[in-house]
């Protein structure tokens, strides 16, 4: 172990949503920390542990296949070295109990799981291991320059002699540039990245005249630099950042804007050069980002009206609703300084919504339950904006199909009947298409298409027929006129009734009358 290595973490949770909210809690690698892998029970953790080689394990206690009981025994026989901390809920202690007598460090209920309650734990699973306890030691005394920029990186405030960084860093600016190997194929080969590291160090060299440069210990997959350099030099750096992007195409290259003061390492570092590189999310085809060639952000989006959209899909609009939905998406998608795991977040949580409403609905949603699970892994997993607003949409598409088939298998008279009653009682007030559907909670498209479908002629055929067929009864009592009647039967435009009573009756409403006379 190296001074200043950070304290390496797996995750074991068959919980999908609680190993993100375990990331997500803390700053990790600022706290000292990092997370070297996931698994999702104590089977696919053993297989983890030769490769990755924590130096801590939080495992949930019950799990499938493996659970966290097992999954401490073997470890503290095999692995005794490792510390481990627990996840359990309020009515496993009697499994907690056996876990401590392996010698676990610690453990958290999940109820009460916060970000406080984690990085205690963290840091007293981290103050039982040596090695960590010499580290802290040996950081009290003057720190070499690789220790500087190591604790500057995690964000730590370091006191270092600045004597000491002009004679290693002695040009007036820095920068940083950063490739991100996330996205490739062959990212977990230590060949592969070593190879990368190589060449970028080998382009360094040879390209960038009077500047020192020095590799940075970062995230897994992230290779970076700490470029120092005077300010007549940069564009040498960005000449050398494009001549990178065509050497690797298929890697994510990024660097920083200058600045003058080492200590501002560490928020240059998170705020800029992680953002950058985050950015190929939203621009997949765009191989290398710099904050001045980046487009113009849209105006600010208006948050996404959740109460709104789930009132309309009770109500049955849900044309409206979907189409909402996807305007926002598309929307969201230009919003490139969205951090990825909130874009993510707001896709999973609509489809549980959109699940659980349908499923209240009393709509038969079993395949979208199965499905749920499956699309919430794959927009974890998602390479890109567009990758997630595809998985969406074909969630989407799933969810109308599944209130198509319930329409479609509901007995006609059900709704027909329903629908035939109210405009036979109402057929004399000024009925529309839309006030009928507002009435039963219909989208306005899709009562049209459900009324022809089940009755074999649209509203507005069967509306005029009813109307038309009561002024008829009118017209031969004979006690009104045919102004009078018009009105009585829903016509407000007296011209407009005549016109619909000849097209029905195949004379008008006068001749009608004179026949009835005539028999």
């Amino acid at each position: 172990m190296t001074v200043g290595e950070l304290c390496r973490t797996l995750i074991v949770d068959d919980e999908m949503l609680i190993r993100q909210g375990i990331k997500h809690y803390i700053n990790w690698e600022q706290e000292g920390f990092m997370i070297v892998g996931e698994a999702s029970n104590g089977q696919e953790a053993l297989e983890l542990i030769e490769a990755t080689d924590p130096h801590i394990i939080i495992t949930d206690i019950v799990m499938p296949i493996m659970d966290g009981e097992e999954l401490t025994r073997i470890v503290k026989e095999k692995y005794p070295h490792i510390e481990i901390i627990i996840l359990s809920s309020f009515g496993e202690f009697d499994y907690v109990r056996s876990t401590f007598q392996s010698g676990v460090v610690d453990y958290i209920l999940k109820p009460k799981l916060n970000a406080g309650g984690l990085l205690k734990a963290l840091k007293t699973a981290s103050s039982r291991i040596p090695s960590f306890q010499e580290m802290e030691n040996k950081s009290k005394r003057n720190p070499p320059i690789g220790q500087i920029i190591d604790k500057l990186i995690s964000g730590y405030e370091v006191n270092f002699d600045s004597e000491l960084v002009s004679q290693v860093f002695p040009y007036s600016h820095y920068c940083l540039i950063g490739a991100d190997l996330r996205s490739h194929q062959l990212k977990k080969s230590s060949e592969f990245q070593t190879s990368i590291k190589m060449k970028i160090e080998e382009a360094i060299q040879l390209n960038l005249s009077q500047a020192v440069h020095e590799p940075l210990s970062v995230e897994d997959n992230i290779i970076g630099y700490l470029i120092n350099i005077n300010e007549e030099n940069l564009p040498q750096v960005i000449k050398l950042a494009h001549q990178l992007v065509q050497s690797f195409p298929e890697i994510s290259l990024a660097m920083t804007e200058e600045f003058a003061d080492l200590s501002r390492l560490g928020t240059v570092y998170k705020e800029s050069l992680l953002k950058l590189l985050a950015y190929r999310f939203y621009f997949p085809e765009q191989s290398f980002f710099m904050k001045q060639n980046l487009p113009n952000l849209p105006a600010k989006l208006e948050n996404f009206n959740l109460d709104w959209f789930t009132e309309e899909l009770k109500r049955k609009h849900f044309d409206l609703a979907f189409q909402y939905l996807q305007d926002h998406v598309t929307a969201l998608s230009s919003c490139y300084t969205m951090d990825v795991f909130e874009f993510k977040a707001f896709f999973g949580n609509i489809i549980f919504n959109i699940t659980i409403l349908l499923s209240n609905m009393k709509y038969n949603v079993t395949e979208l339950e199965k499905a749920k699970y499956s699309y919430f892994k794959s927009i974890d997993e998602a390479p890109s904006a567009r990758a997630t607003v595809e998985l969406m949409n074909r969630f989407t598409e799933e969810a109308k199909n599944c209130i198509f088939e319930a329409v479609q298998s509901e007995p006609e008279d059900i709704n027909m009947k329903n629908l035939i009653k109210y405009i036979e009682e109402h057929y004399a007030e000024p009925l529309t298409l839309t006030g009928v559907a507002k009435h039963f909670h219909f989208n306005p498209s899709y009562l049209s298409s459900y009324f022809s479908t089940h009755n074999k002629e649209g509203f507005i055929e069967y509306l005029n027929r009813i109307r038309i067929e009561e002024a008829s009864k009118l017209l031969i009592q004979g006690t009104e006129s045919i102004s009078e009647i018009s009105g009585m039967v829903g016509y407000s435009d007296h011209s407009y009734f005549c016109k619909v009573f000849k097209k029905i009756k195949g004379v008008s409403p006068s001749q009608y009358k004179r026949k009835q006379k005539l028999r």
